[in-house]
């Protein structure tokens, strides 16, 4: 189904490697984030955006954020819950001074403690959750923190690498070789999950160990499981190869409506080009939303 990142028991795909970081990147960073409501949901419940600093040192020292989140709750309390996720962690991220591999931790922790709090005040929110998937690109690395099934995958060489691990219920079973990876596509428990921010006053976050090295030609895919669920790995790799990051998010959404589109659609790209790359950008031909 997909090439998966060798781990270590931390569930961290990224091996430990050395580079220069005094040399500036040879890459610029072209990326899209897009979100539909589906064929069959009235609401949005997913969000989903790309943070650059307008700041030039906190750009070098903190990099691009992209964030991806998948919310769950009764009425508009899904929606609530995603929305509190991104704009919380992108807040709290560059404004704590560690390191950015424990800033992106901690602003997992302060954000997922928010979303709780929120829940417990609002009788209308009570029971509100939200899956979260983050990816920092910066400099010569790129660093992800992830709670519940919303995904990260690289794109390189050809090849597609699942650089996340699913906190459901079916991944469990895989892991313990109860079920393939294609009878956990298909089973009807593959959307339980088992950790989701906001949920509890605590959560475990999944986060690298040490950054990961990246290259031109690099592509990153964040996404929400109204893809997955929908497009195989094989395709959102053809797709992601092929075109630019914003035709690459129309299409894959555009693919997944087809199929039935049965629930919210989040599709966030982050390409590494060449710098003297030209950009050329194509505008979507869909009602999609582009998140800014």
């Amino acid at each position: 189904m997909f090439k998966r990142w060798k781990k270590s028991k931390q569930e961290t795909p990224a091996p430990t490697v050395s580079f220069d970081q005094t040399e500036p990147p040879a890459y610029k960073i072209i990326a899209s984030v897009f979100s539909d409501p589906g064929c069959v949901r009235e609401t949005n419940e997913d969000s989903g955006r790309h943070f650059e600093p307008e700041d030039a040192e906190l750009l070098a020292n903190k990099g691009s954020l992209f964030i991806v989140a998948d919310g769950m709750g009764g009425h508009s309390a899904g929606e609530v819950a995603s929305r509190m996720a991104v704009d919380f962690i992108s807040r709290f991220y560059y404004e704590n001074s560690d390191e950015p591999q424990e800033a992106l931790r901690n602003a997992f922790l302060d954000a997922n403690r928010e979303i709780h709090r929120a829940s417990l005040q609002d009788e209308s929110l009570t029971g509100m959750g939200t899956t979260c998937t983050a990816l920092v690109v910066m400099n010569h690395a790129a660093i992800a923190a992830h709670v519940g099934d919303s995904r990260l995958y690289l794109v390189r060489d050809d090849q597609i690498y699942l650089m996340t691990e699913d906190h459901s219920a079916v991944m469990e079973m895989v892991k313990r070789g109860w079920l393939s990876l294609e009878e956990a596509r298909h089973h009807p428990d593959k959307n339980v999950i088992l950790r989701a921010m906001g949920s509890h006053p605590e959560v475990e976050v999944s986060i690298w160990e040490a950054p990961f090295p990246v290259r031109v030609g690099d592509r990153f895919l964040l996404c929400s499981d109204g893809l997955y669920d929908l497009v195989e790995d094989e395709e959102i790799r053809h797709i992601v190869t092929a075109n630019d990051p914003s035709s690459a998010c129309a299409i894959l959404i555009g693919l997944a409506k087809e199929r039935g589109g049965h629930d919210n659609i989040t599709v966030a790209i982050v390409s590494l080009v060449p710098k003297d790359e030209p950009v050329m950008r194509q505008a979507p031909t869909t009602r999609i939303v582009e998140v800014q």
